[in-house]
């Protein structure tokens, strides 16, 4: 019998097909300095990334009549997770799109409801030595911001009965129904339970029970779920306070959930906490696919200048990585590698603060060194 070693077997490869939707704006630039990480990763983990091309948005409506065409419905399908760029145009090129087919109605609402992404995660994350970038005094803002939102996204007032008309008085109206059920509220709920067992056991549930129905169900269907985590502690505030709180004392905060309408809010009220919705990538989770994409817009008039920053599309990467592919390790390295570009004093034009001593980068050499941090074990 011989004694020599067997060679050891290469780790099998894992294969995931992700569906990249640049977008507008400035979608195309942020995508690439994504794409430049995840190809980085590629080549350092046991992992094959197929990247698939597609139209979504204005520019898609523009080229094909759709801002959710057919060919594009049909490569998110087949992927396993769908990474999308911001959508949108500016108020005079939007104009020229047919109200039902502009890429909020025509191509982001159809895409929630074709994958059921009922649960949207909007982690605001500040490490103390990035404080600056907040508008908020240093002693608000203390050692750090870290919260997460976790809103409802496939239900509320957003996806209820809509109606305009005429009534008898020759007065134009407008009727928006707000819906939910007791299983999309305990659903969302149970998500964010989840979360806070992962966390610090502390759970934000916010709503407006003092004025709306749907907001007693809420309160409700909460406290039902409840008992499956009696280890996480629930406190119930109202929205309009939730918001105060968010500006003078955003550390009380740790995992906040609630309905849709309240969650486009104070998520982007997050953002500007931050200093800029650049700051907030975002994940979007259905029971079978996700999808993930900065909570900023498109910002068509800064598109081509090769200024803004990518970090909410490449953070919306990592979150892939975590949540879609289970890959906690390489997401948690490229959060690290980010924001080792902005201590080394690095930002881009975009995210410019008076009086900040940072050197201005361009969206390409951000992404270069994003990850040249990564080849460094993530700064």
């Amino acid at each position: 019998m011989s004694n020599k070693k067997s060679p050891r077997k290469e780790e099998a490869r894992k294969k995931y097909q992700i569906a990249i939707l640049a977008g507008d704006g400035v979608g195309g630039e942020i995508m690439r300095q994504a794409v430049k990480a995840l190809r980085f990763i590629e080549g350092a983990a046991p992992v094959s990334f197929e990247l698939v091309e597609a139209p979504f948005g204005a520019g898609a409506w523009f080229e094909t009549g759709k801002s959710f065409p057919a060919e594009t419905m049909e490569i998110c399908d087949r992927a396993d997770a769908i990474l999308k760029g911001p959508i949108g145009l500016g108020f005079e090129e939007t104009q020229k799109i047919p109200v039902e087919e502009r890429p909020e109605r025509g191509g982001l609402l159809p895409m929630r409801r074709r994958y059921d992404t009922y649960a949207n995660f909007r982690p605001a994350r500040l490490p103390g030595a990035l404080a600056h970038f907040s508008p908020l005094k240093p002693e608000v803002i203390g050692g750090g911001i870290d919260f997460v939102i976790i809103r409802e996204l496939v239900g509320g007032v957003y996806f209820g009965k809509k109606e305009t008309g005429v009534d008898a008085d020759g007065r134009r109206y407008a009727h928006e129904r707000l819906e939910y059920d007791e299983f999309q509220i305990a659903r969302i709920a149970r998500i964010a339970f989840e979360a806070a067992m992962k966390r610090k056991k502390i759970l934000h549930s916010i709503h407006k029970s003092n004025v709306l129905k749907s907001s007693v169900l809420w309160c409700e269907v909460v406290d039902e779920v409840g008992r499956d985590f009696p280890e996480v502690r629930v406190e119930n505030v109202l929205v309009d306070a939730a918001a105060t709180h968010l500006c003078i004392h955003p550390g009380m905060f740790d995992v906040m959930v609630m309905e849709n309408l309240f969650g486009d809010i104070l998520s982007d009220q997050a953002g500007g906490v931050l200093g800029s919705l650049g700051l907030m990538p975002s994940a979007c989770i259905g029971p079978e696919k996700a999808y993930y994409e900065p909570s900023h817009g498109s910002a068509p008039d800064i598109a081509g200048k090769n200024i803004a920053n990518p970090y909410s599309m490449i953070g919306s990467a990592a979150m892939m990585l975590e949540m879609s592919f289970g890959m906690r390790r390489e997401a948690e390295m490229l959060w690290r590698a980010m924001q080792s570009v902005f201590m080394d004093g690095y930002s881009t034009q975009d995210l410019s603060r008076p009086g900040a001593e940072m050197t201005m980068v361009s969206t390409d050499e951000f992404g270069d060194r994003v990850v040249a941090a990564l080849a460094n074990g993530g700064g």
